[in-house]
């Protein structure tokens, strides 16, 4: 069984953020730092932009799901621990990795700069080998063993279950098991933070193409179809269609291509739109992807 490291599932809220003292500085932030990132806020109560940065922080730590921790310290109640960060004013924020600190800022900050602090701090620990293990997955995938593919990233989403890659694998495990009900009920299912992640538009792409390809005619009746009369543009459209549903992505590509040369507002642009569902579908720096967008290009602004 792959082992996934040792990540933990995401952790409840009191987990993640708890209320620190000098007595418990020592564990819930030193030796806590040794496996996951800790963020340690100084504040007090008289503090005005404490008021405000202190449930920024706590929301985008929550949001982080268990990739840092954060613990907040009154500075009024652990003198000793400010005298020895030397925290002259506050709020003052630092960042604590295996037991040291290593990054900080002070005063009430946007909320884009502490996502970055927090992003850059999650960055440190890794991501418990959940990155081997997608691409692990996707090498199953590859290589036709999808079950294997969809068991394993199922075992990444319990522990990151917004891991926009995990399920995007899953929705094309179930793809390629034929199993297209489930794979739209996983893509529906999807965190709405990660649901326009290009990981899972791709996977969308490649589900509407399956199920066009439960309805494609036969290539050589369309082509002979379109060869007869090279104007039938539902006899091309069908047989970019059925092309593609053969596995022959470029040829569909170049029938797409020549029917919005010949009428780009046929069936209200169908032609255009079918050529980005196929594009999206595939992996952004596929060649076919690639020149098949400069064409189209060169076609809308000739």
């Amino acid at each position: 069984m792959l082992e996934l490291g040792t990540q933990s599932k995401a952790p409840a809220d009191a987990d993640l953020i708890k209320d620190g003292s000098e007595a418990t500085f020592m564990a819930d932030v030193i030796e806590t730092s040794k496996t996951v990132p800790v963020i340690v806020d100084f504040w007090a109560p008289w503090c005005g932009p404490c008021k405000t940065l202190g449930p920024a922080l706590e929301a985008a730590v929550k949001a982080a799901n268990g990739k840092v921790r954060m613990v907040k310290i009154d500075v009024d109640k652990a003198p000793q621990i400010s005298a020895q960060l030397r925290i002259q004013s506050i709020p003052t924020v630092y960042g604590f990795w295996q037991g040291q600190p290593v990054d900080g800022f002070q005063g009430a900050v946007p909320a884009s700069q502490i996502n970055e602090f927090i992003a850059k701090l999650s960055a440190l620990a890794g991501d418990g080998g959940l990155g081997e293990a997608v691409e692990a997955a996707e090498q199953m995938l590859a290589e036709g063993a999808a079950v294997d593919a969809a068991q394993t990233f199922a075992a990444i989403l319990e522990e990151d279950p917004k891991n926009a890659a995990a399920y995007a694998g899953m929705v094309r495990a179930h793809i390629a098991m034929n199993d297209l009900e489930n794979a739209e009920a996983i893509l529906n299912g999807a965190p709405a933070e990660i649901s326009h992640a290009p990981e899972l538009e791709a996977a969308h792409a490649q589900l509407e193409l399956k199920k066009q390809a439960a309805d494609a005619g036969p290539v050589t009746d369309l082509l002979a179809a379109v060869e007869a009369d090279p104007d039938n543009h539902q006899a091309r459209f069908d047989l970019a269609k059925a092309l593609h549903a053969s596995g022959k992505v470029q040829e569909a590509v170049d029938q797409l291509l020549e029917l919005f040369r010949r009428d780009r507002e046929w069936n209200d642009g169908a032609a255009k739109a079918q050529l980005f569902t196929i594009f999206e579908a595939l992996k952004p720096q596929d060649p076919i992807a690639l020149a098949g967008r400069r064409r189209l290009s060169s076609m809308i602004f000739a």
